[in-house]
């Protein structure tokens, strides 16, 4: 009974730490497509979508939610969305799934768009996003616009090669927006490209982001941002850089910080304290500690990679693996891989004793890219490839060396990749590209794709100024 009254004490502070931290109003559109009945399906949208709602809903936003809508039921949650939004002190948008930008116009692609032409774009097959936001979020005070639609598209060659729209500018990727008062918009890339989709039944390198950082207490919105930018960078090895602009007055904090005695603190306050930073982990673990899906369980240690549950988050993700599922990550479902894998570190000499010639080397690389984390199959474990290989170690919650050891080896050479990888006795150096997803204004992998503006974007047009 103690415990009991412990544990009751202390959900109620929690409620109401909660309740004065996020007094506002606050109201978020989150929607993942990815179930395409005219093209090939996307994994990762509604993967994203979920584990956005879950974040925002921990820092006290009311979310309208949805997972592979039709135009009509698209059309649903945005009328129930602005109707929400009207008067709201935050209004949030996030959108991750197909997009398609027609003569410098952007458009959200539902799953049973099935789009030949521009006509069928304008006359609503397609949403228009500026149309949405203006007509959605329009009376909103801080409007907040994060897009990961930036996917090749196959609508877009459907549209270039019909002969009454051959004049038409139809880009690989969204075209720039500029933000109006109180707005800020991040796409998933730069104007005109495209960006990563991730490894299938996770969440896409700009997704991951944005859930590691945004909602960060005390940390305010445009520098969560700035984070989130150089986390794409650095782990698509810079083969991805968020864009965005914003016209912002003044400071927006999505999780404040608390002082000592409960308030929020005021902009510009120190880092947060380690009493916010649990109340939020807390909620998020609450909300999928009974969870049978491998990827809501990833998110949580993506978003706390040190978190107070790891250790059971792994385990959970082990013994999912281990049974069979259709909503995983794209790993093996046998239970020959030694479980010390997670605790045995690997090193320069275990690598050794692998003695992997360079073909061994190369398909190694060639693993990885299919498995979503980008690297040149040079051969050569140089220092992109050990970065790469440091990230693979970390999604996987093996030790992060950078080296392999014989059971990582096994583990990788184990798991089912979304992509073909190519065979050990390949002497090509032709790469397998990883999963991309959504067209629209993001930039991926190592090729850019559409009308990516000049070399010099991102001097031109610096994120968040």
């Amino acid at each position: 009974m103690r415990y009991l009254i412990a544990a009751l004490s202390a959900a109620s502070l929690l409620i109401s730490a909660s309740t004065d931290a996020f007094a506002d109003k606050r109201v978020a559109f989150v929607v993942g497509n990815g179930a395409y009945k005219n093209v090939p399906a996307l994994p990762n949208p509604a993967v994203d979508a979920r584990s956005m709602a879950k974040l925002l809903r921990n820092v006290g936003f009311e979310v309208v939610e949805g997972s592979n809508l039709s135009r009509d039921r698209m059309t649903e949650k945005l009328l129930d969305f602005g109707k929400k939004a009207e008067g709201a002190d935050v209004a949030l948008f996030f959108y991750a799934g197909h997009g398609i930008a027609v003569n410098g116009a952007n458009y959200l692609l539902p799953i049973d768009a099935d789009l030949k032409s521009e006509m069928d774009v304008k006359l609503g097959a397609a949403i228009n996003v500026d149309l949405t936001l203006e007509q959605t979020m329009a009376d909103a005070k801080v409007k907040l616009v994060f897009l990961d639609a930036c996917r090749d598209n196959p609508f877009a060659a459907k549209i270039r090669s019909a002969k009454a729209t051959r004049s038409a500018n139809v880009g690989s990727g969204l075209a720039e927006m500029k933000s109006g008062e109180g707005t800020l918009l991040a796409f998933a890339t730069g104007p005109g490209q495209t960006a990563l989709d991730g490894e299938s039944g996770t969440n896409s390198p700009f997704t991951r982001a944005l859930l590691a950082n945004i909602a960060q207490p005390g940390v305010e919105i445009q520098q969560a941002m700035t984070k989130v930018r150089a986390q794409v960078n650095e782990e698509t090895s810079k083969g991805q850089l968020p864009w965005g602009h914003t016209n912002l007055i003044g400071s927006v904090y999505l999780n404040p910080a608390k002082s000592a005695g409960g308030a929020t603190e005021a902009p510009n306050t120190p880092a947060p304290t380690s009493v916010a930073a649990s109340e939020v982990e807390l909620e998020f673990w609450r909300s999928i500690k009974d969870s049978n899906k491998v990827e809501e369980f990833n998110a949580y240690l993506t978003s706390y990679p040190s978190g107070t549950f790891k250790s059971i988050a792994l385990s959970r993700v082990a013994a999912l693996q281990d049974g069979p599922s259709n909503a995983t990550r794209n790993l093996t479902t046998g239970t020959d891989i030694d479980q010390a894998v997670f605790s045995d570190e690997a090193t320069q000499v275990t690598e050794d004793q692998l003695g992997l010639s360079k073909t061994q080397r190369r398909d190694v690389q060639r693993r990885l890219t299919g498995l979503g984390f980008d690297v040149k199959a040079t051969g050569k474990f140089d220092e992109a490839t050990r970065a790469v290989i440091t990230r693979w170690q970390a999604a996987r919650g093996y030790p992060k060396t950078g080296y392999l050891n014989a059971m990582q080896h096994k583990a990788m050479q184990s798991e089912i990749l979304a992509t073909r990888v190519a065979s050990s006795d390949d002497s090509s150096d032709d790469e397998p590209r990883a999963s991309r997803r959504r067209s629209g204004g993001g930039g991926g992998g190592y090729r850019r794709s559409g009308g990516g503006g000049p070399p010099n974007l991102f001097r031109m047009m610096p994120m968040f100024r």
